[in-house]
């Protein structure tokens, strides 16, 4: 199903080619910081392309020489005045958003430069890949405000392991693209003037895979912990093989490995 695409009010939404939906953070004034509208507007346009057949790839950017300066400071002033039933209610959404571009069936790639602070790295953690311009800076930076990365912490342990998320947290200092990639917040870096090319490589390389086969990788790999290896998860990759070998996508992908052809899933060039 191909779905509507709606209109908001601080995002941009584009189509860059055949398959892929970048959805853009478009707040450049404040640094794409976002707010209660933003939040509600990026779980609306992940949940779109999520559902939209013909979006193979989702690419979360931001406008302007920022990725996301995290939360508006001006929200975060009002929460802290606000009552405890609000302040849950508005966690509840920061927290629904992020675990909806996590948990997307699709593959999702983070375009980053600039600077991606607070929740900004959150976004960074939530994706499956994050590329990032070599001269970007990270910080998860709320101690520093008094406050500390509760929502986006399961996606920063994730992405770099307890003992660097911590001291991520605890001191908020601000890190380059290079201690970024090193600790593995992020997979590659490029110029600024090369980020794109390096997204468009990597999108490229998703769209040659099969997507029923990313479906399945995503919601696996969600399942496992790190270092366990127990019966049940035994049993629970064997059963998905022999699941997923047997239908009719993979039966497609090996006819046409064998016939040299491209499969069915990957776009005429």
């Amino acid at each position: 199903m191909r779905a509507v695409t709606a209109i908001f009010e601080t995002l941009q939404v584009s189509h860059p080619r055949p398959g892929v939906t970048q959805i853009t953070m478009a707040r450049p004034g404040v640094f794409n910081a976002f707010d209660e509208t933003m939040i509600g507007e990026l779980d609306a346009a992940f949940t779109q392309a999520a559902r939209d057949d013909s979006v193979r790839v989702i690419v979360l950017a931001g406008q302007g020489k920022h990725f996301s300066a995290g939360a508006d400071l001006k929200w975060m002033q009002r929460s802290s005045t606000a009552s405890l039933e609000w302040n849950v209610a508005d966690a509840r959404r920061f927290a629904a958003m992020l675990a909806r571009i996590q948990s997307c069936p699709k593959p999702t790639l983070a375009r980053i430069q600039g600077s991606a602070l607070g929740g900004g790295v959150g976004l960074c953690c939530a994706c499956d890949l994050a590329i990032a311009a070599d001269d970007a800076a990270f910080s998860v930076s709320e101690a520093r405000f008094g406050i500390l990365p509760a929502v986006i912490s399961p996606y920063l342990v994730a992405a770099v392991g307890k003992r660097w998320a911590q001291f991520l947290a605890l001191t908020a200092t601000r890190v380059s693209a290079a201690q970024a990639l090193s600790m593995g917040m992020v997979h590659e870096l490029a110029t600024l003037e090369q980020l794109d090319t390096a997204v468009d490589t990597r999108v490229t390389e998703l769209l040659a895979a099969a997507p029923g086969a990313q479906r399945e990788i995503k919601q696996l790999f969600s399942q496992l912990t790190l270092g366990t290896m127990d019966p049940a998860t035994i049993e629970l990759t064997a059963q998905t093989i022999s699941r997923v070998r047997a239908t009719d996508e993979a039966r497609a992908g090996f006819t046409a490995f064998f016939e040299k052809r491209p499969a069915p899933w990957v776009s005429p060039s």
